[in-house]
């Protein structure tokens, strides 16, 4: 499904000196039409009360689905996909360990695509469900 082919340690290198980087966010898997990283849950990515902060989760979303998009672009040199919107709905706290989230699918159309990721914990038990919008630009905007 994705155009463009990656390796995970060429993922890695795209999120040097970003904020994914900066949270601690590796990409550990490349499926067909998925893709799957962790994200620590430590001081980094806690709120107040010592639970995974949801704005820590929607980057965690929002960076697996722009990677996604991104790879399934036809001619990068010529088009970016960017952020349209996100949402997420947080449904368990998290304390410590780790958080997986895997994007999936929804629609790739020819300007906007539409991706699900799934945050779950080291349990496998849901933690944010989260929907985001690309739009397909000209790089040259």
């Amino acid at each position: 499904m994705f155009t463009t082919s990656v390796t995970l340690d060429a993922l890695h290198k795209m999120s040097a000196n970003t904020i994914a980087n900066h949270l601690g966010i590796e990409f550990t898997e490349i499926g067909e039409d998925y893709i799957v990283a962790r994200m620590p849950v430590d001081q980094r990515t806690h709120q107040p009360f010592g639970i995974l902060h949801g704005g820590a989760s929607v980057v965690l979303a929002e960076t697996l689905g722009s990677i996604a998009s991104f790879l399934c672009v036809k001619d990068p040199a010529k088009q970016h996909a960017v952020g349209l919107e996100i949402n997420a709905n947080h449904i368990r706290s998290v304390k410590a360990g780790f958080v997986y989230g895997k994007v999936t699918p929804i629609h790739v159309g020819r300007s906007t695509q539409v991706w699900d990721i799934r945050i779950t914990n080291e349990e496998n038990k849901l933690v944010c469900i989260s929907r985001l919008t690309c739009a397909i630009v000209d790089a040259n905007r």
